[in-house]
């Protein structure tokens, strides 16, 4: 009789459904972990930037270092001057912060193409200075020292003098919840990224002041760039960028604090910042 060996190969019901249910399962696996018996999704790819949470989430009430931020009527602010990802404009390096004083806009450049932008508030000084610079110092709900040229016109700041301690920050600190501190070079240019109560003057040109952003904002962008971030400032985005170096900013404050620990001296923007 002819035979053949076949019966090693065979395969019983029970093992053979075994087998379907562990290739199903590994492919589960593949496409989704879980952790404690719910799905997690799998991250967005690299290149492509996190989306943002609501506007309502986004400038809801926040409490922050003591103090209580008020929520934002963001309802009443132009929506293209509120905090959302766009393609980036700029073409500069991931990382590098463009201001454009004629848009009323700040560019944080992302990874992929994209950029996250804030709608800002203008002031003489946002106007008077353009070129390059690096933060050289960050602080949080910064003290304020008007400098000597505002207290001659205002003679009532004379008590936020540098020589009598400054105004401590808080709620109404012209500085707001956080500030920037750009340099170029080894030197101060006066020129800040700060915070704001009055957010109605975002996307507006204002009376004092540098580059104001909504206090959530400005709270967002800090906690998002290193020391040491590059810094483009630009009276338009896609045209040459005329550096204005020797002409002075109108300074909103009487500079970066005496004894002040700073990041060393600023290096030139190039590939070694990123």
């Amino acid at each position: 009789m002819f035979t053949t060996e076949i019966e090693p190969y065979r395969l019983s019901r029970r093992g053979f459904l075994s087998a379907a249910a562990l290739g199903a399962a590994s492919i589960a696996v593949s496409a989704c972990t879980t952790v404690g018996g719910q799905p997690v999704e799998p991250p967005p790819p690299a290149n492509v930037e996190p989306p943002l949470l609501d506007y309502a989430t986004m400038y809801a009430p926040v409490s922050d270092g003591g103090f209580e931020l008020p929520g934002i009527p963001f309802e009443k602010i132009d929506e293209q001057f509120l905090r959302q990802i766009v393609p980036d404009p700029t073409g500069q390096r991931p990382g590098t912060i463009v201001v454009d004083t004629a848009g009323h806009h700040l560019y944080l450049v992302r990874p992929g193409g994209q950029a996250i932008r804030y709608g800002v508030g203008l002031g003489r000084a946002g106007f008077e200075w353009s070129g390059d610079a690096v933060v050289q110092w960050k602080q949080k709900w910064p003290k304020w020292t008007p400098p000597a040229e505002m207290i001659a016109r205002q003679p009532e700041l004379a008590k936020y003098s540098a020589e009598n301690g400054g105004m401590p920050g808080g709620l109404t600190n012209p500085l707001g919840a956080r500030a920037l501190y750009l340099f170029e070079g080894n030197e101060d240019t006066l020129y800040r990224l700060h915070g704001s109560p009055e957010w109605y003057s975002i996307g507006k040109s204002v009376s004092s002041g540098c580059v104001r952003l909504i206090n959530q904002d400005i709270i967002d962008l800090y906690d998002r760039v290193p020391n040491k971030t590059p810094v483009i400032v630009t009276a338009g985005v896609g045209q040459e960028l005329v550096a204005t170096a020797d002409r002075k900013a109108i300074p909103i404050d009487a500079g970066v604090p005496e004894g002040s620990i700073l990041l060393g001296p600023a290096r030139t923007i190039s590939d070694s910042i990123f």
